[in-house]
């Protein structure tokens, strides 16, 4: 994801999430971003190869975490 992308994801997801600790964070791959609020990682965001200008988000909740 170009740095463009991910500062308006980050704003989409601050927005609909209502908190200011989120952050995305380029990876390595191209194609995604992680998600983080603080210190913990939350999910991923992924470039939606369907639909130019889409993206998907990816969390999982673990047993141990609930």
């Amino acid at each position: 994801m170009t740095p463009a992308e991910i500062t308006k994801v980050q704003a989409y997801l601050t927005q609909t999430f209502g908190t200011k600790g989120l952050e995305v964070r380029a990876r390595k791959q191209k194609d995604s971003a992680e998600v983080y609020i603080g210190e913990d990682f939350v999910g991923v965001v992924y470039v939606d190869e369907d639909e130019e200008g889409s993206y998907m988000f990816e969390m999982a909740i673990l047993k141990e975490d609930l």
